[in-house]
């Protein structure tokens, strides 16, 4: 035990931690913005929206009187 230091971080160490995270944040937010643009142009390209459409349940219970 005598021969393995004791790890406490530093501050600089800290910061570069603390850099990194929000480094892999930005990328992660970026990349799903990417997605997102890619998906709308996708949907586009189709001619789908990629909207949900959050009617669609309300109408077929209307259809269906038994349904609740």
């Amino acid at each position: 035990m005598a021969d393995r230091p004791s790890h406490s971080p530093n501050d600089r160490e800290m910061a570069r931690q603390a850099r990194l995270r929000q480094a892999l944040r930005d990328n992660l937010k970026k990349r799903k913005s990417q997605l997102r643009g890619r998906a709308d142009l996708a949907a586009a390209a189709a001619g789908v929206s990629s909207e949900p459409d959050t009617g669609a349940d309300n109408r077929s219970r209307q259809d269906d009187p038994g349904r609740e």
